[in-house]
């Protein structure tokens, strides 16, 4: 019931606002003739009656003018006390809701303030009459209660408002906030897997041109045969990166029209192509191999193939060993190559791309570890225990997490 008449009352405003008035100034007219009828002496009538509508007329403006609202009731109320009128709540209710408004828009000092100004002049008008000064609890502590009582209801209810103005502030923040971060997570996931694709390929096609060119003299016929692989080696790279970018421009979430996301069934693939390149890499798969979700089975295959491809650019060997190790809670992945050293960029310094760091971020991302570092014995390995469950075993046999030594491409 109270929905339906908040609904209405939104709908024609001014109709509530000239209704409210007129209750206000019958409330103050009732107020008039209860003082008439009790009163010794009978005060006059009429004049109280007026005074009430004038009171009551000048609330049409306590919205935009609280303050000259206010004066005005209260010189109206102060008047209808010094000629004798009892003050009760219905008496001076034009003064009630001119200082509820005036407490609703102003700070608190300046509301408090207001209200025991107003209080205080309804005490000095009933103290000028001696009628009223003899019940003092009714007719001196009744209206300065009454005001005050008004005041802090005014107050109340504007830290209530501005409270639930802050809450929306701050929640409208926080979606701003959630939604910038899910802006930013999403451009570094779209990154990563260009930078993926890109970067192996590229790799790839780099070391067979290479090859090939060194060949092309010596060997013709192995260097036109590493010619042949080059052209689907880029070809391949352009299949992916065409299906990245138009994943990327579809504005919907249909997979219509799509190869599905490469996984470690395409691991013999990815071998065959690193060979072609020169790199001999060798499989090994311990324990029972199990069905991985696609989420994680892109994650293992990317990190796979972004270790070969740092070998193949940057490793002083062209053998690197792949071993996959399955356990009921984890799959550790170990990608290690022959060298002497750790991956290098340009002229012999350490890499300072986003391979390592791409590669860290999509296994911590599937709540499993990473360590990628130099070994004792020679060489570069990367080990990654990804959780077969959805969360990162305690007990899972990869060594400790450490930083990275290297951030090679």
């Amino acid at each position: 019931m109270s929905t339906t008449w908040q609904r209405r009352a939104s709908s024609s405003p001014r109709t509530t606002e000239a209704a409210k008035i007129v209750l206000v100034f019958a409330a103050a007219v009732g107020g008039s003739l209860l003082s008439h009828w009790t009163m010794p002496g009978s005060p006059s009538l009429w004049p109280a009656v007026v005074l009430s509508a004038v009171g009551s007329a000048a609330l049409v403006r306590r919205r935009r003018h609280p303050l000259p609202v206010l004066a005005l009731t209260t010189l109206c109320a102060v008047a209808e006390g010094t000629m004798g009128h009892l003050m009760t709540p219905l008496l001076f209710s034009p003064l009630l809701t001119a200082q509820y408004s005036t407490s609703l828009r102003l700070n608190r000092v300046a509301a408090w303030s207001t209200a025991v100004v107003a209080a205080t002049a309804t005490i000095v008008a009933v103290v000028s009459h001696s009628a009223l000064l003899s019940g003092w609890v009714i007719g001196v502590v009744n209206p300065a209660a009454w005001i005050l009582l008004s005041a802090a209801l005014g107050s109340y209810v504007r830290v209530r408002r501005d409270y639930a103005a802050a809450r929306t502030e701050h929640a409208a923040r926080e979606r701003e906030e959630e939604a910038r971060h899910r802006v930013v997570q999403e451009r570094m996931r779209i990154a990563r897997e260009l930078h993926d694709v890109v970067a192996h390929h590229l790799a790839l096609a780099n070391a067979q041109a290479g090859t090939a060119a060194h060949l092309a003299r010596t060997d013709p016929d192995q260097a036109y045969e590493i010619l042949g692989k080059l052209s689907g080696t880029t070809a391949a790279a352009l299949r992916e990166l065409k299906s990245t970018v138009g994943l990327l421009r579809q504005d919907t979430d249909t997979d219509d029209g799509l190869a599905p996301a490469p996984g470690l069934e395409q691991l013999p693939d990815l071998v065959s192509a690193c060979a072609a390149a020169g790199l001999d890499v060798t499989v090994t798969v311990d324990g029972q191999p199990q069905p991985l979700p696609p989420g994680l089975d892109l994650t293992a295959y990317r990190i796979v193939q972004e270790a070969l491809t740092n070998v193949t650019k940057h490793a002083a060997t062209r053998t690197a060993r792949v071993r996959l190790a399955y356990d009921p809670r984890l799959l550790t992945l170990t990608v290690t190559d022959g060298g002497d050293g750790a991956p290098l960029g340009p002229a012999g310094r350490p890499g300072h791309g986003f391979g390592l760091l791409g590669m860290r971020e999509r296994a911590l991302a599937t709540g499993g570890t990473f360590r990628a570092g130099r070994r004792p014995e020679g060489g570069f390995e990367v080990v990654c225990a990804l959780p077969l469950g959805g969360h990162a075993s305690p007990g899972g046999h990869l060594p400790p997490d450490s930083h990275d030594e290297s951030t090679a491409p």
